[in-house]
């Protein structure tokens, strides 16, 4: 299928041709990165847009749970949904799991629901490269709400929140020691903190949590962005679909009061500048991996490794060649 075509039968909202656009985009490949710009641009062009959500949280939080009574609970509403799921990478094989769509036995049945997982191969910040693109590529094709489940949770998590419109921490009752070394960096970005798990003999557990992240979150951030009343701590039971209708109506409420006070179209005007200055340098790092500077950069190394330069000096020299290119 043509570039016309396949981003016509994706703003027809064919998921087929979703799913073998995402892969488009995804592609390393130079022939498919000029079609995936050109894609990319008629998905926008048809000028739909949904709800972006993004989902962090620690291991064993329930995320994919969340998400997929979440999601159930959002296609009961008339509402499509797709989730884009970023599964971590081997460092050694550059290998991904992508179990996302068998976690999610239920959603991935719904004819109003598409799970996409990707690796996140060595992109840092819990989302792959183009995770952003495949967002763009979802809202062409119609849906709702997007959402987008990180890799997990850590000071670089944060990325999520330059996709997103509404950035979502997941916790689990009483697991605030997990989060001791990273939750100043992610709980300033986090619009909602939600405790899920808030059911059974972890309840009071979860009454606590959520009022302990309650105070946190108001002496972390205070932002013109913010209404009264957020960021927000609330409790959740993804297996008793407790407390989701609730959530909801919270993100909804925000999402609302950002629109009107001009915050929303702001928020994304920034988040575009910044991936522009994230493709100038992902595009400079590419040119490395090119000949001459391929070759320039394995001698420079090489001087390096051998002690003959330093790595400053040796990073200086190659800078000087590429300004010279």
């Amino acid at each position: 299928m043509q570039g016309d075509e396949l981003a016509a039968a994706v703003i027809a909202g064919d998921r087929r041709a979703l799913a073998r656009a995402i892969t488009r985009v995804e592609s390393a490949r130079a022939d498919h990165r000029a079609e995936a710009v050109a894609l990319v641009a008629a998905a926008r062009a048809a000028g739909r847009q949904a709800l972006r959500i993004g989902l962090s949280g620690t291991p064993g939080v329930g995320k994919s749970t969340f998400i997929e009574s979440f999601g159930m609970m959002l296609v009961e509403q008339g509402l499509r949904v797709a989730v884009l799921a970023v599964d971590p990478s081997s460092a050694r094989s550059g290998g991904s799991i992508l179990g996302d769509k068998t976690r999610m036995e239920r959603l991935s049945r719904e004819p109003a629901a598409f799970i996409r997982p990707s690796p996140s191969q060595a992109q840092m910040g819990g989302v792959a490269r183009r995770t952003r693109e495949a967002v763009a590529l979802c809202e062409a094709a119609g849906f709702d709400v997007v959402l987008v489940e990180t890799v997990g949770v850590g000071q670089s998590e944060t990325v999520v929140a330059e996709i997103c419109d509404l950035f979502i921490l997941l916790l689990a009752p009483a697991g605030g020691d997990e989060l001791q070394g990273v939750k100043r960096g992610i709980m300033e970005m986090a619009d909602m903190i939600l405790v899920n798990k808030a059911d059974g003999d972890l309840k009071p557990a979860a009454l606590r949590t959520r009022a302990d992240y309650a105070g946190a979150l108001h002496l972390l951030r205070r932002r013109p962005q913010d209404p009264e009343g957020f960021p927000k701590a609330v409790c959740v039971s993804a297996v008793e679909q407790s407390g989701m209708a609730e959530a909801w109506a919270d993100m909804q409420a925000l999402a609302v009061w950002r629109k009107r006070e001009g915050h929303w179209s702001a928020r994304r005007a920034h988040q575009a500048r910044h991936w522009f200055a994230e493709e100038v340098r992902q595009g400079l790092l590419a040119v490395l991996e090119r000949e001459p500077a391929k070759g320039s950069m394995a001698a420079l190394g090489r001087e390096v490794e051998a002690g003959h330069l330093s790595p400053e000096a040796a990073a200086a020299r190659m800078l000087g060649l590429l300004g010279r290119a």
